[in-house]
C-alpha cells in the first residue's frame, strides 16, 4: 500500500495532482524539448527503433548538451538503419564522437555490432523481443540485451562503452533503457507505441535522482538509493493509481519538479 509520507499527503490529493500533471505534460508540446524528439523525427519502424536506442544511450548529463551531441549526429544520418548497415568504421565524424564518459571508438563498437545484426537480418526489436521471449521480464529482457553486446566486442573500447550500456546486474535503475522503452510501448502524443510484445503495465520507472528525490517527498519512495530496488518500488506505488499505465507518471513527476513540489498544493 501507498505510504503517508512525513508531509502526510492524502492518497487522494496525490493521485489528483499526479493524474493533472500526467495530462498536462503527456503532449506534443513536450517533445522538443526531449531526447524522444529524435524518434519522432521518422516514420520507418527499424529507423524510429535506432534512433530510440541511440538516443537513450546518450541521454544522460546536462539536457541541452547531450541533444546537441545527439542533433549533431541524426542532422548527418537521413536514415538509421540503412546507415548502419553500410557505415565506414573509419569515419572521422563518428572516431571524434565523445562525449563526457564515452570515446567515439565506444560508439562505434555498438554500431558495429548493430550492422551485424541487421546483416543477420534481425533488428533492435527482434534483440528485444528474443531476450524478453526467453525471460519473461523487463529486468531479464535487459540483461540478455546487454549480454549480447558484451560478447560481441571485437575492437578497442574504453570503459565509456559500459557507461553507453551499463549491466543491470550492477542493480542500477537503468534509467535510460527504462526510458527508452516507456517511449517504444506506450501509445501517446509522446510514445510512439511501435513495440506490442510488453504491455506497458509492465513498463519500469526511468528513475533518476530528481524523480527519486520527488518520490520520496510525496511518499512514493522511502528507500534512500537510486537503483533497480527503488525504480520497481516507485513503479508498484504507482499502480495503485493506475496498474494499467502506471509509467504514465512518469509525465507527473517531471512536472512536479518543473514547478517545485513545495509550491504545488497537496
Amino acid at each position: 500500500m501507498l505510504k503517508t509520507s512525513q508531509r502526510l499527503f492524502s492518497r487522494d490529493k496525490i493521485k489528483k495532482i499526479l493524474d493533472k500533471y500526467a495530462t498536462q505534460y503527456d503532449t506534443e508540446g513536450f517533445i522538443k524539448d526531449d531526447p524522444v524528439q529524435f524518434v519522432h523525427i521518422y516514420k520507418n519502424t527499424e529507423d524510429i527503433e535506432l534512433a530510440g536506442f541511440i538516443s537513450s544511450m546518450f541521454a544522460y548529463g546536462k539536457r541541452e548538451l547531450f541533444i546537441s551531441k545527439l542533433k549533431s549526429f541524426f542532422e548527418k544520418v537521413e536514415h538509421p538503419f540503412e546507415y548502419i548497415k553500410t557505415f565506414d568504421e573509419k569515419d572521422e565524424f563518428l572516431n571524434k564522437f565523445d562525449y563526457r564518459f564515452s570515446k567515439g571508438i565506444d560508439f562505434i563498437q555498438i554500431l558495429k555490432i548493430i550492422k551485424n545484426l541487421e546483416n543477420e537480418g534481425e533488428t533492435i526489436q527482434s534483440l528485444f523481443r528474443y531476450a524478453y521471449d526467453n525471460t519473461g521480464t523487463i529486468s531479464g529482457m535487459l540483461q540478455g540485451v546487454v549480454e549480447y553486446f558484451y560478447s560481441n566486442v571485437d575492437m578497442e573500447i574504453t570503459q565509456g562503452f559500459y557507461h553507453l550500456l551499463p549491466n543491470p546486474s550492477n542493480n542500477g535503475a537503468m534509467k535510460r533503457m527504462n526510458m527508452m522503452l516507456r517511449w517504444f510501448v506506450r501509445k501517446s502524443p509522446v510514445d510512439v507505441g511501435i513495440w506490442t510484445f510488453i504491455d506497458k503495465s509492465e513498463l519500469i520507472i526511468p528513475l533518476d535522482v530528481h524523480v527519486g528525490n520527488i518520490s520520496r517527498k510525496i511518499g512514493l519512495l522511502e528507500r534512500k538509493n537510486n537503483d533497480m530496488k527503488s525504480a520497481l518500488e516507485i513503479t508498484e506505488k504507482l499502480k495503485e493509481f493506475d496498474e494499467k499505465d502506471p509509467v504514465k507518471y512518469d509525465f507527473a513527476l517531471f512536472g512536479i519538479g518543473v514547478n517545485g513540489v513545495e509550491n504545488i498544493n497537496f
